[in-house]
């Protein structure tokens, strides 16, 4: 491990044993907005501590062992011991450089799913029920609830555009870098020449806003909108204005929501997904301004940026981020088998943050 990333864990490590310290201060226990956030800062690092006290254990045994090597009777099993205790230190400096990466206080939360079917007409409106679909069973395995929000369905099936808010613990970590243009590549159950058309959808990952942190908007820059609802509801739709539509003046964001019964229902539902849209938009400012390339688009991100292509023909899903990441099993992945692809961008991600820090 390189020096400077073996400075930063002793950091970490320094900075748990003083959060101890503060969380049995009577002060500190007085304070509970404090208290709460110091005890979430102390269990983040938690785990950091015991892989650092199982590597002291590991080079402890190791030191044990190689002190027998004199030895002509203990020679054999000392030998066994050192190499038993390498393969569980080069195993725990993997986990350790994974710990290092800075976490994203989101990870734990859910997130706004926003799918929109792009070039391609009415196969993209298809396009874009599929992609929902299989967010939505994978989501099923996970335990996860998905609730549909506002849809707005195609004239052949499909959606041309629908938001769903996923709630479930650790969502967003599992499915942040999801955001960005996806492609299809496919012969259209229209097309009577059998040629292949390529159609597109876009798809953003926006977090639920940490109930903690609320962000304040002036009544002054919102336009609000009532209509009438034309989702589910049995006889109660279409009778009265209870759908919403907010506008926020200052950055143009719109948002609606029509699911609910009542006005105030689909008001309450609106501005929590306004809310965690402006904290999305603050957080990608960010981001762009302290980082030069990122190559996994985190939250809303660049969503003309093609990430994905899915190839029917050739049964083939590439992911245009990652050299090399192709795989030949689009039907499975299409029914939510996602964690291939979901692992191979968490560990890219951990590597470039490993290469920043390095840098820096």
């Amino acid at each position: 491990m390189l020096p400077t990333l073996r400075r930063k864990l002793e950091a970490l490590a320094e900075r748990r044993e003083e959060l101890e310290r503060l969380l049995s201060d009577p002060a500190t226990v007085s304070d509970q907005a404090r208290f709460r956030a110091l005890s979430r800062e102390f269990a983040q690092l938690e785990p950091l501590a015991t892989a650092l006290a199982e590597e002291r254990s590991a080079l402890d045994d190791r030191e044990a062992a190689r002190s027998l090597l004199g030895d002509a009777d203990m020679r054999e099993m000392a030998e066994e011991e050192i190499a038993a205790a390498d393969a569980r230190l080069a195993a725990l400096e993997a986990d350790l450089l994974a710990l290092l990466v800075p976490r994203d206080a989101r990870d734990d939360g859910g997130f706004y799913l926003e799918i929109r079917a792009g070039t391609g007409g009415d196969e993209a409106a298809i396009f874009a029920g599929d992609l929902f679909r299989m967010y939505s069973r994978y989501a099923e395995r996970q335990g996860w609830r998905v609730e549909v929000e506002s849809a707005s369905p195609g004239e052949h099936g499909g959606f041309r555009e629908i938001i769903a808010a996923v709630d479930g613990a650790g969502a967003y970590a599992r499915l942040k870098f999801e955001s960005g243009t996806h492609r299809v590549q496919r012969v259209p159950e229209t097309e009577s020449q059998g040629r292949i058309h390529t159609s597109a959808a876009t798809v953003a990952i926006i977090p639920i806003e940490d109930a903690g942190e609320p962000i304040e908007l002036n009544p002054a820059d919102l336009k609000v909108d009532t209509f009438r609802s034309s989702g589910a509801g049995g006889q109660h739709v279409n009778k009265t204005d209870s759908a919403i539509r907010i506008t926020h003046l200052p950055s143009g964001l719109v948002v609606e929501s029509q699911t609910e019964r009542s006005q105030h229902a689909n008001r309450d539902k609106a501005m929590k997904r306004l809310r965690a849209m402006l904290a999305e938009a603050e957080a990608d400012r960010r981001a762009a301004a302290t980082a030069e390339v990122r190559k996994l688009q985190v939250g809303s991100g660049d969503r003309s940026q093609r990430i994905r292509t899915y190839n029917y023909p050739q049964g083939r899903i590439t992911d245009h981020r990652i050299e090399g990441l192709t795989l030949y099993d689009l039907p499975n992945v299409l029914e939510g088998n996602l964690d291939g692809l979901i692992a191979r961008l968490s560990q890219e991600h951990q590597a470039d943050e490993l290469a920043r820090m390095t840098a820096q």
